[in-house]
């Protein structure tokens, strides 16, 4: 594996990234919360890019991986930022964002704010709005308490340690909601889902394709699939959905 390339952001931070040559659209890839960009659907995505001459950009946000930062940290806009940078300081022309997980919700942000530059979005078991309505939403009296009186909370995971909640991720992300007020999406987007997902429900699958605005917007579940959605048939089916939205 080679080294990654670094990129200085306006915010002070350091971005670890891999920018492959080829073709555009620039396939961009959008990873979830504490996830890297050694991830197995990164990594697979960019060989499968490379093969097929397209260029592809993965990258680690702030806090995650091999750029700098902790995660604790961190927040829905920083990583947005993150994105931000690394999209308008490395590429050039359209983009094709595919976002998993926490990285759905930063491509709906990142195609919110440079629509002009986005062609399609993929999205891969995406959770929008996730700090509110599963954290804040799911969260006792007593950890709302905990969370105004002692600014973190630790949360358990199915898929990876347990993790910090911090105040500062919770109202920054209030800052960022893009369910509840208009989300056009002026391209093809296929949205993709495992019915055995235990960290983002079906129903949330089903609340972004009702609520988006777009002429060309389907929705996959694949039936068993899990949140990791990394297996060698659902890595297959994200690259279809790729080639779909390339009109391929």
């Amino acid at each position: 594996m080679s080294a990654p390339e670094y990129l200085e952001t306006a915010e002070g931070r350091r971005i670890a990234y891999h920018l492959t040559p080829g073709e555009g659209p620039v396939i961009v890839f959008l990873g979830g919360l504490k996830s890297d960009m050694q991830g197995t659907k990164a990594v697979h995505l960019e060989e499968w890019a490379r093969g097929q001459g397209f260029a592809f950009l993965r990258f680690d946000y702030s806090g995650h991986g091999e750029s700098s930062g902790s995660f604790e940290e961190g927040c829905i806009g920083d990583w947005h930022e993150d994105t931000l940078a690394v999209v308008d300081q490395l590429t050039e022309g359209t983009i094709l964002p595919v976002g998993s997980s926490m990285g759905g919700w930063q491509s709906l942000l990142l195609a919110r704010e440079r629509a002009d530059r986005v062609m399609g979005l993929v999205t891969i078991a995406a959770a929008p709005d996730f700090t509110e309505d599963s954290y804040w939403a799911g969260f006792s009296d007593a950890q709302k308490r905990q969370l105004e009186e002692e600014g973190q909370v630790e949360l358990p995971s199915d898929y990876m340690e347990p993790y910090i909640v911090t105040r500062r991720m919770v109202e920054d992300g209030r800052k960022r909601l893009v369910l509840r007020s208009p989300l056009p999406l002026p391209f093809p987007v296929r949205c993709l889902q495992g019915t055995a997902d235990t960290a983002v429900s079906t129903e949330t699958a089903l609340r972004l394709l009702d609520h988006a605005d777009s002429p060309d917007m389907r929705l996959t579940l694949v039936k068993d699939a899990d949140h990791r959605f990394s297996d060698g048939p659902c890595l297959g089916i994200i690259e279809t959905a790729i080639m779909e939205v390339l009109g391929r």
